[in-house]
């Protein structure tokens, strides 16, 4: 890991501070913020307020009611450098944490772009009549993926395991429900704003099969959403996409490309691209229950 560098974290902490806020309102609740976003779409998190102390088990305990009291989930995410007393306080709170390598681009690192095995890439555009579909498509590929994790330790058996993953194909992803209008047009202003980019590698034979999305604050820009379709997996779609999107946004005027990755083994992929780990990223939710 590279030494902890205090000006890299603060841009970090103002980047996470910034990025949800033309698309939510705020609460603040001790010293936590709670982003709420305003309209359909994947919802925010809690978070230290920028500049506070480590919040108090007391102000986790509000935050994830107030949450309830929403219909969100219970997640706080935060930088452990920045905040590295806040491990222990959610913990105690009743909260799982999941401590995701945080990794930042070299540009000087950075590998070129390479032609996709068996598909192409090309840029989710909110101005095409495909729109519509392909943020379907990519968000269903996304769901589908996250849900078969490539590398998390297998519940019951190898075997099954295998067979979960290679079951989620093509058929799998075009069986979700539709966007409704206003999740189409709340994607279209989100894409359009400059600040949000995806690109897709889709397949002649198999449609769209993997999906990156880059969103940015600024100069600084985190890649986020890297999925592959399960049984599209094994082809190189996402370390090859991931490299795509960072050197579009290098182009674009971003000086600082970061992602946070699921464990180690998916860190490594993103190293051969690359990114070099500086620290780790905690993403909490609530404690599963005992069986």
């Amino acid at each position: 890991m590279a030494p902890a560098d205090s000006g890299l974290f603060d841009r970090l902490e103002r980047f996470y501070d910034a990025l949800p806020r033309p698309w939510s309102r705020i609460e603040e609740i001790g010293s936590l913020v709670l982003f709420i976003r305003a309209g359909e779409g994947w919802p925010y998190y809690a978070r230290p307020s920028l500049g506070s102390h480590t919040p108090s088990a007391a102000d986790i305990l509000e935050v994830r009611a107030r949450q309830r009291d929403l219909g969100l989930p219970e997640t706080f995410e935060w930088v452990h450098e920045t905040s590295p007393g806040m491990l222990a306080v959610a913990r105690s709170a009743g909260l799982d944490v999941l401590l995701a390598p945080l990794l930042v681009l070299d540009p000087a690192a950075l590998v070129p772009d390479l032609p996709l095995r068996d598909a192409e890439a090309r840029w989710l555009d909110p101005r095409a009549p495909t729109f519509p579909a392909d943020v379907r498509a990519s968000r269903a590929v996304a769901r589908l993926a996250f849900a078969a994790p490539a590398h998390r330790a297998p519940l019951a058996s190898a075997m099954e395991k295998t067979l979960v993953i290679e079951a989620a194909g093509p058929a799998e992803r075009d069986a979700g429900e539709m966007l409704s209008a206003e999740a189409v047009r709340h994607a279209r202003e989100l894409f359009g704003s400059g600040d949000y980019l995806a690109v897709l590698a889709e397949s002649p034979a198999e449609g769209i099969v993997a999906t990156a999305t880059g969103q940015r604050a600024g100069d600084v820009a985190e890649v986020v959403g890297v999925a592959t379709l399960p049984s599209a997996r094994q082809r190189g779609y996402a370390s090859q996409l991931t490299a795509t999107l960072a050197g579009r946004l290098l182009a674009d005027g971003v000086d600082l490309v970061f992602l946070s990755a699921g464990d180690d083994d998916v860190a490594r992929l993103y190293t051969r691209v690359g990114f070099r780990r500086v620290g780790t990223a905690c993403i909490a939710e609530p404690a599963a229950a005992p069986l």
